[in-house]
Parts: C-alpha cells; structure tokens; sequence
C-alpha cells in the first residue's frame, strides 16, 4: 500500500511539472526566438506623426499564429498583437502559417529530411494531437485562430475573404474605428501534405495566399535553401494551376530561382515575395537576383521587404529604409511594400507598436509623401483589392 501511494505521489507531481511546462514553457521559449533588439525610444517628429496617421499601412508577411498568445491581447513577447498593431496605426497583416521547418534553418542549404521545429513546438504548445503528424492540420489550427478572432472581437478584427472585405475594413478605418484586418497565408505549400484535394480544404478555411517553398526541397520543387535547385515538378505545376484557376494568390519568397522562372513562364498572374530584400542591396543567401525582382514587378507583383539583417544586412530603421530605398529605384514606386517577416523566429529592431520610426526615417531619407503611403500600404491594398476573390 505505502508503496502504491508513493507511486500516486510521484506520478501527481510529475503531473503537475507537465501541466507547468505547456503553461510556463512556450512562453519562455518564444521570448527567446521573436526578440526585439534593446533600443531607446525611436525620436518621431510632429511631422512624421502627423504623416504617419494618416497612412493605410499593411505587412505582407507574419508567423504570429504559430505561437502560444492569443492575438487580441497585447503581449510584452513577439512582435504582433492587435493591440500592438493598432498602437502602430496598422491597418491589415498577413498571417502565414508555418507547418515544418527543418532544423538548422540554413539559407545556404538544408535536407527535407534533416529534422523539423515545429514538430516539438506543436508538442509544447499542446496543439490537437491530428496536428502533430498533418501539416495541413497544423495550417488549419492556425487558420482557426483567426476565425476565433474574428467572431470574438468583430470590432477590432475583421478576416479578410474577398476585395469586399478589404474595402469594408478600409471604409471603416476611414471613418475613424481602429478595427484591422487579417489575411491567411501559408509558409510553404508543403502544407498540401502532397494532396492536390488540399488546395481547396485550405481555401474553405480562408487561406487567399500560398507560398510554394519554405526552407527545403518539397513535392512542388526546389527550395531557395535545398539541395536540388530544381523548378517545379509535374505535381507543382498542377498547383500552380489549381491556385491560379481558384484565385489564389502565390509567394514565391522561399522558391529556388528556376522554380520563379517557371511559374514566370506558366501564369500572368501577379506573383508575390512576401518577404525578402534585394540581392543587389544585400548580397545574401536569402535574396533571389534583381534580375527575377524586375520580372516579378513586370508582371504586377508585389516585393514586401524584411526587418531583419539575413534580408537588408542592416536591420535597423535606417537598413530597411534604405533596402526599400533600393526597392523603389530597382523596381518602381509601385511594387515595393513591407514584408516584416514579425514572429519569424528572427529579431526585430522594434514591433508593429512603433512602425512610425520607418515613416520617420523614409522623411530623413528624402522619400516623396506618396513613395512613402505607396511603400507603407497603398500597394499592398492596391495589389489585394485587385488579386483577392472578387477584386477588380
């Protein structure tokens, strides 16, 4: 009997260090991965405040969902909270759901095989037991978040759908109501989990936008950061057409190079890199030729440059002004937008609370009042208005 009630004992506290580890450990962990460098308070000028509230500002590119923090409260953690982007006068952000992610995350090269992140992260994080082996059942938990959101608080967030929805929002923000809007996206069609049926089960669910790589190899084609180099495969040149044919926007931003130049060749639909800088600003692994960017925005495409230093090698207000600086005068006026890639696992020189130290800096770099609205917003919602179901 004594021996059975130590037995009972044991097995209660080891109970309650299991319960204490998915309350107190996700938090922990991520306070570690979505830093923000230590900094002063970035000077704002009346002038640049003055401008930045009456920006329509928007973010390609956010991992936020992938984290243990419910998004309608403000957190001292990550980079994006609706608080914190209401604070920053942020009007829509995409939300991209990462599914795998192999360990490592090397720009230069990784194995499909070698390991995955978010298997153990999932585990921590205590998420549906379905999602520990479907990366498809891991987008969907994310995308239920937002839903969630959306129903709890339908004055502060409105999932977008459709160009409706996204004028609906826009309209109500011009007549004074602070509410934002979310996009779903995914980080990487290996989401499909390899089932072109996928496409659409994700599409019910709200995802508008599809990358096609993340940090390795998948069944559609070659990684920016695999091994193969390869384009697109027979399967990922019938996603490409399921996307196109049901309106889905698609992000070539993890994508090996020849994958871009097929999809370049396959569709005139205008691609997206959600996240990125420029080779010829930042000579880094992370960036795909200037070359490739000038063809993206022949098309109509969209460039969403990065906040941190893989991508712009200077991720302060200054470097990330300057690589959209470079953007603009590559590329046009008309193709360059924000693409933070907050949550990311990377750090950040500030969150989406203090996005006036951009507006601030593009004045201190000579930025024209409309370079500045365009970068900040104007051609996210430009593209999005045009691109999103029911668009123009």
């Amino acid at each position: 009997m004594k021996i059975l009630r130590t037995g009972i004992i044991i097995l209660g506290i080891l109970l309650v260090v299991a319960i204490l580890a998915l309350a107190i450990g996700p938090g922990k962990f991520e306070e570690n991965m979505n830093t923000v460098e230590p900094h002063s308070p970035y000077p704002i000028s009346k002038t640049a405040l003055e401008l930045h509230k009456t920006l329509v500002i928007g973010d390609m590119h956010a991992d936020s969902t992938l984290w243990k923090r419910d998004l309608l409260q403000r957190y001292d953690r990550g980079h994006v909270d609706i608080p914190r982007m209401r604070e920053g006068n942020q009007a829509v952000q995409m939300f991209t759901s990462v599914t795998k992610s192999p360990s490592g995350q090397n720009y230069d090269k990784n194995s499909a095989s070698a390991g995955d992140n978010i298997t153990s992260l999932v585990m921590i994080q205590a998420w549906p037991t379905d999602t520990w082996s479907s990366l498809t059942a891991r987008a969907l938990f994310q995308a239920q978040k937002l839903h969630t959101m959306a129903a709890q608080a339908p004055d502060e967030f409105l999932l977008i759908l459709n160009a409706n929805d996204l004028k609906t929002l826009l309209a109500r923000r011009a007549q004074g109501e602070t509410i934002v809007g979310g996009i779903l996206g995914t980080e990487g069609s290996h989401a499909l989990d390899g089932s072109l049926a996928n496409i659409d089960v994700l599409y019910d669910a709200g995802f508008r936008m599809m990358s096609l790589q993340h940090f390795f190899d998948n069944k559609l084609g070659g990684s920016l950061h695999g091994e193969s180099g390869e384009g697109l495969t027979e399967f990922g040149r019938q996603a490409v057409d399921q996307m196109v044919n049901k309106g889905i926007m698609i992000d070539v931003s993890h994508s090996a190079s020849q994958v871009v130049e097929d999809v370049l060749a396959r569709t005139n639909t205008p691609l997206i890199v959600s996240h990125t800088g420029f080779y010829g600003h930042c000579e880094s692994a992370r960036n795909i030729s200037d070359e490739l960017m000038l063809r993206i925005a022949a098309g109509g495409g969209i460039i969403g440059v990065g906040y941190w230093d893989a991508a712009v090698c200077d991720a302060t207000p200054k470097g990330i002004v300057s690589a959209i600086r470079y953007g603009i005068d590559l590329v046009g006026e008309d193709h360059v937008a924000l693409g933070s890639d907050f949550d990311g696992a990377v750090a950040a020189p500030f969150d989406s609370s203090e996005l006036a130290a951009l507006t601030q800096e593009m004045l201190k770099q000579n930025f024209t009042e409309t370079e500045i609205r365009k970068a900040m917003g104007e051609n996210m919602m430009r593209y999005l208005a045009t691109n999103l179901p029911g668009g123009a």
